[in-house]
């Protein structure tokens, strides 16, 4: 036989060896991580017909399970405790399915199958899978699981309007119809421009499906429908309105942020500013590429490769994850809260619908940031509340919106609300509770709600205040000493220089003291500064970690 026969049997012989590469491609890895003894993720091997002791067992781990998750659990079907992938036959699965959805019917919760993966190491076996279920408790006493989402972008990136699609179920006519049911004042209307903070709601129920304004349904209806909320706090994008998006992100605490861009202008504006703000203050962000309606798939894919290349500069050393199919949401969903680099990045039309269905797969399953255990220890202490809101509503007097950060605030409850601009703090009575705008009982730490205060006098209320119980003994401060980075200044930094400090909901001007070790501060340095209220006493806790300092 010649070389050259030789030479080209062994080309076909490699073709052949190689013509299962793209399919093993397809499978998982091996193995996943280890199984957590704390968390909401399980693995099962299988569940097919359990004992009753053992199933009384599997349905006591399984509410275990539902509490570290805050009413919601992953299970891992046809997964070793070690994370070895293994997989069942079709019978098998369908009987753990069988016997999961039993056990969620005993505890007060709905399953869902996320996805269903095949595992295929060896050709001579039989087809094997596994599956990832989604538990959620069905909602009782208003207790479902609520995510804070702040939508961030620049000008006419399509933000309004991409909530406006979400939250009421219906594409826009690509004029802004969509988003007109979100704005707050006429000219927002007129200009179509956001200037204000709003806030609208998206629910699931207990089966994943999206519970919104369609088939005209109230906000009550879909509190008390849904097992899983999202809030988003709709930001403005116009630069003249950026003291407003930094109060909305530092006053209202996001657990994430959406980022949208539009897909015809690509990195513009407020953007990168938008962008620097959610990683200073260590908000994870995902991304939205919006309008893909209205330009070519190379245009889309451009400004896709530009966004990837700012999250992977050094300043951000963010892993850009482009989703484009069901399994990559679900994917994103569960690495996004897992580790603080993965960014998630969408292409959708909120006039098409184009992808939109990816977004809230990636929504319904987004799991919270905090675990039961930190939420009970925040429950523990003395309560304490934000004041970022105040309204006057007729026959029910003064209100206030903001956020529980600590304890339980119940109906009836006396707290003291201040500072006030001598110093002071003074006595009031809670009335009734609303989330969401349905009526609630109980708030617990986290959760954002409004309080009726009643004939409380209006005048004596300002933002930034908060109501805390009288056995906190509240202490207020004139000065404080913050450790900063100088983000961007045009000019020097130093002692007696004016700006705006943001700390929590607490937004008013100060001046520089003087800087520890350092005559000034340029862009991109660090110092430990002193700064100096202008106007009245604030109250602040040590260590706060949402200080934004900026020119006035």
């Amino acid at each position: 036989m010649s070389k050259k026969s030789r030479t080209k049997r062994g080309k076909r012989g490699r073709r052949r060896k190689n013509k299962k590469t793209p399919r093993n491609n397809k499978t998982p890895p091996p193995y996943l991580p280890p199984e957590a003894e704390e968390g909401n993720i399980e693995y099962k091997l299988k569940l097919v017909n359990p004992t009753q002791y053992r199933f009384e067992h599997l349905a006591t781990q399984l509410k275990w399970r539902l509490q570290e998750g805050r009413g919601e659990a992953v299970y891992q079907i046809g997964v070793e405790d070690n994370g070895l992938l293994v997989g069942l036959t079709d019978a098998d699965m369908k009987a753990s399915l069988k016997t999961l959805r039993r056990m969620a019917e005993k505890v007060g919760a709905d399953i869902t199958l996320l996805r269903e993966r095949e595992v295929d190491y060896d050709s001579d076996r039989n087809c094997r899978k596994i599956a990832e279920v989604l538990v959620r408790k069905v909602p009782d006493d208003q207790q479902f699981l609520d995510l804070r989402v702040a939508v961030l972008g620049n000008v006419d990136s399509g933000k309004s309007t991409l909530l406006g699609v979400l939250t009421q179920g219906e594409l826009d006519n690509g004029r802004g119809r969509a988003r007109l049911n979100l704005f707050r004042h006429l000219h927002e209307i007129q200009t179509g421009r956001t200037s204000s903070i709003s806030f609208e709601i998206l629910g699931f129920n207990s089966k994943g499906e999206v519970v919104n304004y369609s088939e005209s349904r109230t906000a009550e209806e879909i509190c008390e429908s849904s097992s899983k909320m999202i809030t988003f706090i709709d930001l403005a994008g116009h630069h003249k309105y950026l003291k407003t998006t930094i109060f909305g992100l530092t006053s209202y605490c996001p657990d994430f942020a959406m980022l949208v861009v539009s897909a015809n202008t690509g990195i513009a504006g407020t953007t990168r500013e938008h962008l620097g703000l959610a990683m200073a203050l260590k908000v994870p962000i995902f991304i939205v590429v919006s309008k893909v309606d209205l330009c070519a798939r190379g245009t889309v894919e451009r400004t896709v490769r530009q966004l990837e290349r700012v999250l992977k500069q050094p300043g951000c050393n963010k892993v850009p994850l482009l989703v484009s199919s069901p399994d990559d949401a679900v994917t994103a969903a569960q690495q996004f809260t897992q580790s603080s680099s993965i960014t998630p990045i969408f292409t959708l039309s909120s006039v098409s619908g184009e992808s939109l269905e990816l977004l809230k797969v990636f929504l319904n399953i987004l799991p919270p940031l905090s675990n039961s255990k930190e939420q009970e220890e925040l429950m523990q202490q003395l309560t304490e509340f934000q004041v970022d809101e105040i309204y006057s509503v007729p026959d029910v007097g003064t209100v206030v919106g903001g956020t529980l950060y600590s304890g339980v605030c119940r109906e009836g409850e006396r707290l003291v609300v201040g500072p006030t601009d001598e110093g002071r703090f003074l006595r009031l009575k809670v009335g009734s509770i609303q989330r969401n705008r349905s009526a609630c009982r109980v708030l617990r730490a986290g959760q954002a709600a409004t309080l009726a205060l009643g004939n409380f006098d209006r005048s004596l209320l300002r933002k930034g205040m908060v109501m805390v119980s009288p056995k906190m003994n509240p202490t207020i401060c004139c000065q404080f000493e913050a450790a900063i980075v100088l983000l961007f200044h045009a000019k020097t930094f130093r002692r007696g220089s004016q700006v705006t400090v943001h700390v929590g909901n607490v937004r008013q001007t100060a001046t520089v003291e003087c800087l520890h070790g350092k005559e000034e501060l340029r862009t991109g340095e660090r110092a430990v500064v002193r700064f100096r209220f202008i106007k009245h006493p604030e109250y602040l806790r040590l260590g706060h970690a949402t200080e934004r300092v900026r020119p006035p």
